[in-house]
């Protein structure tokens, strides 16, 4: 049973889906003093508004957007290991992948309202595969640029766009995960239609799902996009080039590692329509790793043909 139906199921018993929808999109929670501390020691109550949903045609919109950003990551890392048309396909795709100039923004728009986009493609329950989408291709494709200069414009607005598109996410999903909670371990006092009494304090982002949009995984995508900033712009020295390429791989893990996790809890869950999104995403990402291990081990051999014609030359001499 997926969290939004756990939810949902146990308001019908009070009564009004409504009342479940401001819960999962309450941002604001409010402890009121309490006399009863046996049976009630903490009691809270909703204190923000909820102006409802987008129509389903805006989710809808979101679904198709979300599926091409999927599709063309994943065209794109194909493409890089048959290495067909590698060059005109570095110069087009930044105009077609999500962390491009011109996707980003559409990206960050869809998580910036996703608070009420609820239908068909309901950002609080996928939300987390779009941000992974995204992440998953700003580290898989470099930003091409003629000069320095544009190159560091482009990977500064990725770098921006990663961090708004955490915060974004969060301000999404945590009110979610938090409502999710509130309903699962507590009970309506009755004094008001949110009025809640709970056991234990109500932990903003809840304790069910442990995944956040700014998290270890975003931080190390942006140190690693930092990272190749600095390298393009004053040269790929050795202790600058391994600390990139440790950063790229430590971002590679953290993405692989909350794809799997995501991926496992919607399986958890039950909702096959959730299942099928993040396993997608899962996919995308290995496939996405599995480039830049091919890519390594071309780059090893090829070094390693290099190398050995000057070894035996030099014993011949």
């Amino acid at each position: 049973m997926s969290l939004h139906r756990a939810a949902a199921s146990v308001w019908r018993v009070q009564g009004s889906s409504n009342i479940t929808q401001q819960i999962l999109k309450c941002t604001r929670w409010q402890l009121e003093e309490t006399t009863d501390f046996i049976t009630c020691p903490y009691r809270y109550y909703c204190d923000s508004a909820y102006h409802g949903d987008y129509a389903p045609a805006v989710g809808a919109l979101v679904a198709a957007f979300a599926a091409y950003c999927l599709l063309s990551a994943a065209a794109f890392t194909v493409l890089e290991i048959r290495r067909d048309g590698a060059a005109a396909a570095s110069r087009r795709r930044k105009y077609l992948v999500p962390s491009g100039p011109f996707l980003l923004p559409l990206v960050l728009l869809a998580l910036a309202k996703g608070h009420r986009i609820d239908a068909v493609f309901p950002l609080a329950q996928l939300g987390p595969a779009l941000l992974l989408t995204l992440q998953a291709s700003a580290l898989a494709f470099r930003n091409e640029a003629d000069g320095d200069l544009r190159y560091a414009v482009l990977e500064a607005s990725t770098v921006s766009g990663i961090l708004h598109a955490s915060l974004y996410l969060d301000a999404v999903v945590l009110p979610y995960y938090t409502g999710t909670d509130a309903l699962r371990w507590s009970r309506f006092s009755g004094e008001c239609a949110t009025c809640l009494c709970r056991m234990e304090p109500l932990i903003v982002g809840g304790t069910t799902v442990l995944y956040r949009g700014l998290s270890k995984t975003a931080l190390a995508i942006i140190f690693a996009l930092c990272s190749r900033m600095v390298c393009r712009i004053y040269g790929e020295e050795r202790l600058s080039a391994w600390t990139r390429s440790a950063l790229e791989a430590a971002s590679w893990v953290f993405v692989a590692g909350d794809a799997v996790y995501l991926a496992v809890l919607a399986t958890a869950e039950g909702a096959a329509a959730n299942v099928a999104v993040y396993a997608l995403v899962a996919g995308l990402v290995f496939l996405c790793i599995f480039a830049k291990v091919y890519k390594f081990l071309g780059w090893m051999e090829t070094k390693q043909l290099h190398w050995k014609p000057s070894v035996s030359c030099h014993n011949v001499v």
